[in-house]
């Protein structure tokens, strides 16, 4: 029967039982590669529920490639049953889901919806990957391909090649390497994927990922005991070559597939300005209470979100001011990581999102130079933390009358070292060290009408605490303005006026 059924050398047009002519060398090398496969492993395999895909990846000595995606799964099962003068196996043999790769090389799932869908060859199945990716609504020029599979895909395999090395010991297609359901998928639907999306693949920034899982029913209903695991791994062990119905879980149902795209978190760089002290810094809510009027976070990242079309963001600051402390001056500088983006907005819609916020009725913040940025951002940001000076300005309130010698021996005071114990107000959340801070500079500036007050200008290193530095928190941080004065000193207001980066 194997004889009558090759093609004569030559033939262009289509033939009989789903060959196709010599013309078509992919489908003529996947025919040849079936006709040379041991017929009594085919057999077997068959008859214990294994796909045609799943016995051409465990039965042929060649490697599994993309040429076996583009032939039937109907032509492949007339081809593999032909090798065998007996008459081919019953109908509802090759209509069930395959017993080791649970339906996924035969093209065959449920979808969101629990509904059954079948496709012949890779060509249907990639259109409907491609549709669901597409809904999703990604910009991309290149993807990687990602497959997750249930482990009772593993567990069967094992159980079907140790079926197969106990009978077929001495074959040396039991030697070759298998590739795996999820290579093997990969193998399948790759190229039709690039074609039908335009795009070509790679370690991309976006991700398509195809999970396969099972039904809960069919996960606490037929698995197998702890005693069948047992046998059956002990079976394997000592390389039984008994049938192995009883080794595998049976499968009644193909997997559920969902497919999700994702793509790498996309960075918004800037400088923002707070002008309220009822603002904080990021969302601060405390027993479903929010504090403050609204946060930097929210007025900034609530603009950026919309225009990339992702599903959330996070928010990250070259340090932190108080609620009640101003940022003024160039800006402190900021992040915006925007996770899984639909697009990438122009700078033009990123222009347009500032001037929406600068031009917000309550002036709350504000934002200078918005980009788009690269990977380097975080080294910028590390950097910059560690290296960063910043200047305040402090409305400070001392018990005595400020006198004309102070203004000297303020300003004299260079590169002052500070000892700081945690501060008091936030030993709750941080915890009890002690840090050597730098004031680099100092001066003060006269209020008129009251000389019990003075602004005070400072530049200092980063991570020191100014509010404790002017008021000493009980002696935590020395020297500090009081004692410097020997005074008491209180500090009113505080506004940050600059923040200098390593590369400002």
């Amino acid at each position: 029967m194997a004889d009558e059924m090759k093609p004569a050398s030559g033939d262009s047009a289509g033939l009989s039982n789903g060959l196709v002519s010599h013309g078509d060398y992919k489908t003529m090398r996947v025919y040849e590669t079936a006709r040379s496969l041991h017929p009594g492993a085919v057999k077997d395999l068959l008859s214990l529920g294994v796909c045609e895909r799943c016995i051409f990846r465990l039965v042929a000595v060649e490697s599994f490639d993309s040429d076996f995606s583009s032939v039937s799964t109907s032509t492949l099962r007339i081809w593999l049953e032909s090798g065998d003068d007996e008459t081919g196996l019953p109908e509802s043999s090759c209509s069930r889901i395959c017993i080791v790769c649970l339906g996924i090389l035969q093209f065959v799932f449920s979808d969101a919806k629990q509904t059954l869908v079948k496709s012949d060859c890779s060509s249907d199945y990639v259109a409907r990957i491609t549709d669901l990716v597409k809904q999703d609504g990604h910009e991309f020029d290149s993807f990687g391909l990602e497959v997750s599979v249930p482990s009772t895909i593993t567990e069967n395999e094992r159980a079907v090649l140790s079926y197969l090395k106990g009978k077929y010991s001495n074959e040396a297609w039991l030697q070759s390497e298998k590739n795996s359901v999820k290579d093997a998928l990969k193998v399948l639907v790759l190229d039709p994927l690039k074609t039908l999306l335009g795009a070509k693949s790679d370690s991309s920034s976006f991700h398509i990922r195809l999970t396969y899982s099972k039904t809960l029913d069919e996960a606490q209903g037929v698995s197998e005991t702890t005693h069948e695991r047992k046998k059956r791994k002990t079976d394997e062990e000592n390389g039984s070559n008994s049938t192995p119905e009883n080794s595998f879980e049976k499968v009644y149902e193909p997997c559920i597939l969902s497919v999700h795209c994702n793509k790498m978190p996309i960075f918004f760089s800037g400088r923002y300005f707070k002008y309220s002290r009822n603002v904080s810094q990021t969302r601060w809510i405390i027993d479903d209470e929010r504090m403050g009027e609204a946060s930097v976070e929210e007025i900034i990242g609530g603009n950026i979100l919309p225009a990339c079309l992702g599903d959330s963001y996070k928010f990250h600051a070259a340090g932190r001011e108080d609620i009640d402390v101003r940022m003024l001056g160039s800006g402190r500088p900021f992040l915006i990581e925007v996770q899984n983006s639909r697009q990438c907005p122009s700078q033009k819609s990123l222009t347009e999102i500032e001037e929406k916020i600068n031009n917000s009725e309550k002036k709350l913040v504000g934002v200078k130079d918005l980009r788009f940025i690269g990977s380097q951002c975080w080294a910028m940001m590390r950097e910059g933390e560690s290296e960063k000076q910043k200047q305040y300005a402090a409305l400070v309130w001392i018990s005595r009358s400020l006198e004309e010698k102070d203004f000297n021996s303020i300003s004299s005071l260079k590169e002052l070292k500070i000892l700081q114990k945690t501060p008091i107000r936030v030993l709750h959340r941080r915890s009890p060290l002690e840090r050597e801070r730098t004031i680099h500079w100092m001066k003060v500036e006269k209020i008129k009408g009251n000389s019990h007050y003075f602004l005070l200008h400072l530049c200092t290193q980063a991570g020191t605490y100014i509010k404790e530095f002017v008021h000493g928190d009980l002696g935590r941080t020395t020297p500090n303005m009081g004692s410097i004065l020997g005074c008491r000193a209180e500090i009113i207001q505080l506004d940050v006026t600059d923040v200098k980066m390593g590369d400002s």
